[in-house]
C-alpha cells in the first residue's frame, strides 16, 4: 500500500488535495483528528463546518486521536487530516503544555506507533499535516516546542512514505524525487 504525506502552510489547500487525490474513491476512512465540536471556538467550529460539507457523504468519518488503531484495522483508503491537531489532541487529552519534557517522551511514542501503522497498514494512507518551517520561530516555550515536534514528526512521516506534496498557495510541488536529508 501507499503512503502520500501532503503538508503545506495554513489555508494552503493541502486538506483539499488530499481529497482530490481520494475524490473518485468509495471505500474511504477519513480520520478528523480536531476537536469534533471545536473545543467552544466559534470561528474553529466554522471551519470544522466547511471541511464536513466538502467530504462526500459515503466516506466513513472517525474522530479520534488513535490514528495507529484505524491505520491497523483499515482498508481502502485512509486520509489523517491533520497532524498538527493530532499532537495539539494528545497534548491536551493528557494535560501536558505546561511539562514539555513529558510532552515530548508523549509524542516520540506516539511518533514511533504511528510510523510502525504507516509501514504496515493495509490501507493506502494520506497524511495531511502543516508545515511549521516558514512561520516565525514562536513567542513562548510551548510555541517553540510545537514547531520542533511537528517538523520532527513531519519528517518521520516523509521518511516512510511513497510520495510527499507540498501545497503552497493551492499548487502543488510533489517532492517525492528529491533529495532527503540524512
Amino acid at each position: 500500500m501507499a503512503v502520500t504525506l501532503v503538508t503545506g502552510g495554513i489555508r494552503s489547500g493541502k486538506s483539499r488535495h488530499a481529497e482530490g487525490l481520494a475524490g473518485g474513491l468509495s471505500d474511504v476512512t477519513y480520520v478528523a483528528t480536531g476537536a469534533p465540536d471545536g473545543g467552544g471556538d466559534e470561528e474553529w467550529s466554522r471551519r470544522l463546518a466547511l471541511h464536513r460539507e466538502r467530504r462526500p457523504s459515503g466516506w466513513s468519518v472517525l474522530e479520534t486521536l488513535d490514528v495507529a488503531g484505524v491505520l491497523a484495522a483499515a482498508r481502502g483508503t485512509v486520509i489523517v487530516d491533520c497532524l498538527g491537531t493530532w499532537v495539539t489532541g494528545l497534548l491536551e487529552d493528557a494535560g501536558l503544555w505546561d511539562d514539555l519534557d513529558a510532552a515530548t517522551d508523549l509524542v516520540d511514542a506516539a511518533t514511533v506507533v504511528l510510523r510502525d501503522a504507516l509501514t504496515t497498514t493495509q490501507a493506502d494512507v494520506l497524511v495531511v499535516t502543516n508545515e511549521v518551517g516558514f512561520a516565525p520561530v514562536a513567542a513562548t516555550p510551548s510555541g517553540r516546542w510545537f514547531q520542533d515536534a511537528l517538523g520532527r514528526l513531519n519528517a518521520m512521516v516523509a521518511s516512510v512514505a511513497d510520495r510527499v506534496h507540498f501545497v503552497v498557495a493551492g499548487r502543488v510541488l510533489d517532492l517525492s524525487g528529491t533529495p532527503v536529508v540524512p
